[in-house]
């Protein structure tokens, strides 16, 4: 990454000082995100439950001269979701981006071998942020009359032996389509992003 990127390429800069909400940033596809918005000029705040993982990713951004802060949450509930708007708010005054990351599979075999726990588990970390984290922004895109959500989803919706966690997705892209019919009036753009496997060496479940 680097400040001096080509003013020729496609992009160069089109998020200068635009304010990005990266959940789950603290590694994989999360932290890969904050770098290319930062790339391209975003002031990212780093949204992540683990204090370790969030602190590497604003301290790689940082050496690279881009901006950006860390807000320990949990995004699994509401209130978790309220205070990562509310501290983004304090510390910039808006709320240009939401990428909403976080979740991952926990458990990987046949369905009729899941225990109701880890049903309800699955769907707290790969479903609930996202819905928590949409829900928590939209009032303040709403008065914006402007903003972007991205929601990641991913290919496992055609997959095997991750049926909570493909649930999960599926549900995220039935609630993708439906906010992007909902507030588009508002000026808010809502979208998915659906990535295929990925290598994550440095993963912290």
């Amino acid at each position: 990454m680097t400040d001096k990127l080509d003013p020729r390429a496609a992009g160069a800069r089109r998020l200068k000082d635009k304010i990005c909400i990266v959940t789950g940033a603290g590694q994989g596809i999360g932290r890969a995100t904050a770098r290319r918005l930062a790339q391209e000029g975003g002031k990212i705040i780093i949204a992540d439950r683990i204090e370790e993982s969030a602190s590497k990713t604003v301290n790689e951004l940082k050496e690279h001269g881009a901006e950006g802060i860390k807000v320990l949450c949990a995004l699994s509930t509401f209130a978790g979701a309220e205070e990562l708007v509310k501290q983004s708010i304090k510390a910039y005054g808006r709320i240009d981006i939401l990428v909403n990351n976080v979740g991952g599979t926990i458990w990987m075999k046949p369905f009729h071998l899941y225990e109701e726990e880890e049903i309800k588990l699955e769907l707290e970390r790969s479903l609930m942020p996202t819905l928590w984290c949409c829900r928590a922004v939209l009032p303040t895109m709403m008065k914006q009359r402007k903003g972007s959500i991205i929601n990641l989803g991913s290919q496992s919706v055609r997959g095997l032996y991750r049926a909570p966690y493909a649930s999960s997705k599926g549900g995220i892209l039935a609630l993708t389509k439906v906010l992007s019919m909902e507030y588009g009036r508002y000026g808010i753009r809502v979208n998915t992003v659906s990535p295929g496997g990925t290598d994550i060496p440095d993963r912290v479940t």
